[in-house]
């Protein structure tokens, strides 16, 4: 049986951090600031943004929200983010994708100051975790990189699986394991013998959004299995991977919910106190 890995607890952990260094940011005269842009009113969309909220709270943030109407236009977007970038007291801008249709999250995204760009989703930013040299990771896969960590599992020389190449996720998460010295693969939905890869793994990781798409004959004995999953089944929250069958075949398993979908506000706060100390020219 897989020994659990436990979100809520290093997640925890990871806030109680952040709320100590930012009470001694405050000796110094700095809060950190996050503004948070909703548009429209997606019920999945407002319970994160309620909940980043509170997050900021209980680390001692300054927190701002900008709650847009669906019928918002481009150009009254992009005027909230331009007087955002220009805000001194805002550290952090974050806009809750997904956007209404008629709007377009890639100009969204690059319109945001890149040094305020604390979902690390820009070009810039991108780029940077690219060549190793990054002020941000995004939130999710940076998330998973601390549960591993947390539990003192090194990619390093092993046989990495990612299933999904979203640039939120799949992507960044390749590359992430990549600097740990993991021999990644990247699947996806035109991969070839998808079974098999994922049997080499020692580290595999669901990104796919397909409820219990990862099965026990996909898994290799020993595996650390991550389900980044989130999905509902049968009006049950569930992950990626078939938990009660796979957790007898893995070494260690994140569950859904518990596992990785704590970690992303945490490492949302984590980012937030990089940008604060960046912009204030506070070295770590």
């Amino acid at each position: 049986m897989a020994t659990i890995i436990d979100g809520k607890l290093v997640s925890a952990k990871v806030r109680q951090e952040v709320a100590q260094q930012t009470a001694v940011l405050k000796e110094r005269g700095v809060t950190p600031g996050l503004a948070v842009i909703i548009v429209g009113d997606d019920p999945a969309s407002r319970v994160y943004v309620n909940n980043k909220k509170k997050a900021c709270a209980d680390v001692g943030f300054y927190s701002e929200e900008y709650a847009m109407p669906a019928d918002t236009t481009m150009d009254q977007l992009l005027e909230v983010i331009d007087m955002l970038n220009e805000r001194p007291d805002i550290d952090g801008i974050l806009c809750q994708l997904p956007l209404p249709k008629h709007l377009d999250e890639k100009v969204v995204i690059d319109r945001i100051d890149s040094t305020k760009d604390v979902d690390a989703f820009s070009p810039v930013n991108v780029g940077k975790i690219m060549i190793g040299d990054y002020d941000f990771l995004p939130c999710t896969p940076a998330g998973v990189m601390e549960l591993l960590a947390h539990y003192g599992i090194s990619a390093e020389g092993k046989r990495c699986v990612v299933i999904g190449r979203s640039n939120i996720v799949g992507k960044p998460m390749g590359m992430l394991l990549l600097h740990q010295n993991g021999t990644v693969t990247i699947c996806h939905s035109r991969t070839k013998e998808l079974a098999e890869i994922c049997r080499s793994a020692d580290i595999l990781v669901a990104a796919v959004g397909r409820a219990n798409f990862v099965t026990a004959d996909m898994v290799k004995d020993g595996a650390v299995v991550i389900d980044v999953g989130m999905n509902r089944l049968n009006g049950k929250l569930c992950g990626d991977v078939q938990f009660d069958t796979v957790s007898q075949k893995a070494s260690y398993i994140t569950p859904v919910p518990g596992g990785v979908g704590p970690m992303t506000i945490g490492m949302l706060m984590k980012n937030t106190l990089k940008a604060a100390k960046l912009h204030h020219g506070i070295e770590d």
